[in-house]
């Protein structure tokens, strides 16, 4: 893996993310390994035009820090005032308007999902995850 003093690449921050594609349950990472990961996430966002996040997670208060903090990560403001339901939830934010729900989830997945979105054909039009709740907090 990549020392994070080092710029990465494109192809090197795809490489990075990809490992997390088709993960049900995002893993749990040391301090180094979520850099890394941070550098390539922010990298990868920074070339497409604005990113749709889904979030799933065990409590309404653990997804909606989640969507707070990867929001504020990609320079987004996050909603408030947010309903919390009872038990696991899933939350969808479209960075593109602001669209934002929260709804329960009965599913097992854990994480965050991360679909970069570019309005042109060559863009990036990508999606990464299950990526862990906590990578920015």
């Amino acid at each position: 893996m990549p020392n994070s003093n080092h710029h990465l690449t494109h192809e090197e921050a795809r490489k990075i993310l990809n490992k997390f594609n088709c993960l049900d349950i995002a893993p749990v990472l040391k301090p180094a390994e979520k850099d890394v990961i941070r550098n390539a996430l922010i990298l990868m966002a920074n070339l497409a035009d604005y990113e749709i996040l889904g979030i799933c997670a065990d409590t309404a208060e653990e997804g909606i820090l989640a969507m707070k903090t990867y929001s504020l990560a990609f320079g987004y403001e996050p909603p408030s005032n947010l309903p919390t339901p009872e038990g696991p939830v899933y939350i969808k934010l479209n960075g593109k308007n602001g669209l934002c729900y929260v709804d329960s989830y009965p599913g097992h997945h854990r994480g965050v999902l991360v679909s970069c979105q570019s309005f042109n054909e060559g863009g990036i039009n990508e999606m990464y995850g299950h990526l862990p709740l906590d990578l920015f907090v």
